[in-house]
């Protein structure tokens, strides 16, 4: 079978590799028929995501149909179109015992740490399978792993009717995190540079939006929380200063969310920490949230039709790869298809 593999920063290849077989663990086979490229995906190509290992057959957000399963599987049967959970962890390390495996000790990430969903054929446990609701095309489901990404966030930021809200950039995680905060019923601000996003954003979800390329971001968000600060920021831009800022513009015991994974040193500030009393906190994939999210989808509280920006076949994976270097401002969601 063909897949596609990260053999070093830079260098992506399709390789041939033996199609999997049904193991013990592994019960359930899956012919892949869409992935996503996310942004760890690209940090991975190009060397900057400090968790992956290499070679490695990258692809995390996977979609594709089962076709055969082992004996006592009982969750999913041949013919189910189904989303994979990408956290493989061990059970009983100090994070597992706790309830939060995605932070496991020993974790193992599909398309990270061991090889994920860019390719044709998959060998997974059915614990880690979930069936799809027929509404959703191959292609628009893969968004469902983008989505428990946001309401992992959510979670942890304890976020609730009463707080204010910064979502500091609005690209493809950022847009995914406003949708699963605006059914919290909170107040929403939406920070990013390209105008184009901060009008998609003000018409669905968010309440006020600040261009902080032209905008003076502190003094805006001053004006718009009567002078106290967000109660709670999420930084889904990554950036360089990202934590600084969201330490300033954050109040009195709010909560400030970091997601980026760059090994970079950045600057904060420990008064505004201390003096404020905030919470920084990690979030990191996700912990079971999928049936949450295709609860939301069946309850008609959700849509992700129409999420997906571009499509190439998935051995033009370097077509693909090159195209979102290109920063295009009309790029969304890129998914990679099977014939």
């Amino acid at each position: 079978m063909k897949a596609i593999q990260i053999e070093k920063p830079e260098m992506l290849r399709v390789i041939d590799m033996e199609k999997p077989i049904i193991t013990t663990e592994d019960n359930v086979l899956i012919k892949m028929k869409a992935v996503g490229i996310c942004g760890s995906d690209v940090g991975i190509y190009h060397g900057t995501n400090a968790a992956a290992t290499y070679p490695r057959v990258i692809g995390h957000e996977m979609v594709g149909k089962v076709e055969e399963v082992g004996k006592g599987v009982t969750r999913v049967k041949p013919g189910d179109r189904v989303i994979v959970d990408q956290v493989k962890s061990c059970g009983h390390c100090y994070a597992c015992r706790i309830g939060r495996g995605n932070v496991c000790g020993n974790l193992e990430v599909r398309g990270v740490h061991i090889d994920g969903g860019y390719r044709e054929y998959m060998a997974i446990p059915e614990t880690a399978c979930y069936v799809l609701p027929e509404s959703l095309s191959d292609e628009d489901a893969v968004m469902i792993e983008p989505t428990t990404i946001a309401i992992q966030c959510c979670s942890r930021a304890q976020l609730s009717k009463e707080d204010t809200l910064l979502i500091y950039g609005c690209g493809s995680l950022g847009s995914s995190i406003l949708k699963i905060a605006s059914l919290r019923g909170c107040k929403i601000i939406v920070a990013d540079i390209v105008d184009q996003k901060l009008e998609e954003a003000k018409k669905k979800w968010a309440d006020y939006t600040i261009n902080s390329l032209t905008e003076d971001l502190e003094s805006r968000i001053k004006d718009l929380t009567d002078g106290y600060g967000v109660t709670i920021s999420i930084d889904a831009a990554c950036i360089k200063n990202s934590l600084l800022t969201l330490l300033k513009v954050t109040g009195n015991a709010g909560r400030v969310m970091t997601m980026g994974f760059s090994t970079a040193p950045t600057e904060i500030n420990q008064f505004l920490i201390t003096s404020k009393e905030l919470d920084v906190r990690g979030s990191r994939l996700q912990n079971k949230k999928f049936g949450d999210a295709i609860e939301l989808i069946k309850q008609g509280k959700l849509d992700l039709n129409g999420s997906v920006s571009h499509t190439y076949p998935f051995v033009e994976a370097q077509k693909a790869f090159d195209f979102i270097d290109t920063k295009d401002p009309s790029i969304r969601k890129i998914v990679l298809t099977f014939g």
